[in-house]
């Protein structure tokens, strides 16, 4: 199936204000790009690059005053919800993982693991390693920290721990967290979430945060928001926590406006000529 999906941001700046924008699927997403486009008013000279985690990201200056610029696609996706680990995708013991992946053990500025991590053993410690170990851990998550709570970007995991609540971004956080205390390889993603086969009523769209863990061979997708398989799911951004991957960082005094987020459902011959559906569904 395809997905018509994007975003708009509007700034106020009191001087031109170099930003870095991360809002493009990233470059290992399964998803085949049919089309894609950047616009913005005024016009704004940008330029590409990859990061060091595989996150496409584009560079340009916000000029003195309003401003806006948007990123619009059209991309085919599964129709079916994503995989989920089963009994065989083992925990590894630190000493076997690959070299690569101990960086994604390490304790980082809103995943404070090395502070929970009697808590993380205490909790989930007498579970079966592997992928019922995760589970364990997304499941006490989706029942004990209370959704809507809100949080600051400064806001990392030991206060969600103690205050029982936060926003996607923090349950992410969390899972990464526990996940990371208990000798779990994991990073935080965000991207884009369509509500394709989810009932309604849907609050408006936004982007969403999640996280992987390393079972196996390869990574696998936990959600402690939602704890279900979703259809759609695109990531944008990974690394160590949400401080790696803003969707828009700026280097000076500009202010977000208004931000907009689209992710829907198309038949195949939709065109990025027509207006997105801005309002439908949610993230």
């Amino acid at each position: 199936m395809r997905l018509r999906l994007g975003c708009r941001f509007e700034h106020d700046a009191s001087a031109p204000t170099a930003a870095v924008v991360l809002v493009e699927p990233h470059s290992d997403t399964d998803c085949g790009l049919v089309a894609e486009r950047w616009s913005s008013e005024p016009a704004l000279e940008a330029t590409s690059f990859v990061d060091l985690y595989g996150n496409r990201c584009r560079r340009l200056l916000l000029p003195e005053g309003r401003s806006s610029f948007s990123y619009d696609a059209i991309a085919t996706i599964s129709p079916d919800p994503e995989p989920v680990p089963g009994p065989d995708e083992v925990q590894h013991r630190i000493e076997d993982l690959p070299d690569e992946l101990l960086h994604w053990l390490l304790a980082s500025r809103l995943c404070e693991s090395d502070a929970l991590a009697t808590q993380a053993w205490e909790l989930f410690g007498g579970t079966e390693p592997g992928a019922a170990r995760v589970q364990a851990v997304v499941d006490w998550i989706h029942e004990n920290i209370a959704y809507g709570v809100a949080s600051v970007p400064t806001t990392a995991t030991v206060e969600v721990f103690e205050r029982r609540g936060g926003m996607c971004r923090d349950f992410a956080h969390l899972g990464v967290t526990l996940c990371r205390a208990l000798g779990i390889p994991s990073r935080y993603v965000f991207g884009y979430m369509p509500d394709i086969g989810i009932p309604g009523p849907y609050p408006p769209m936004d982007f969403h945060a999640w996280f992987e863990v390393w079972l196996g061979t390869s990574w696998w997708t936990f959600d402690a928001r939602f704890n279900t398989p979703r259809i759609g799911r695109l990531p944008i951004g990974r690394g160590r926590d949400a401080v790696d991957v803003a969707m828009v960082t700026t280097y000076g005094a500009a202010s977000l406006r208004r931000m907009t987020v689209w992710a829907d459902e198309v038949d195949d011959h939709a065109e990025l000529s027509a207006e997105p559906l801005e309002e439908a569904g949610s993230g």
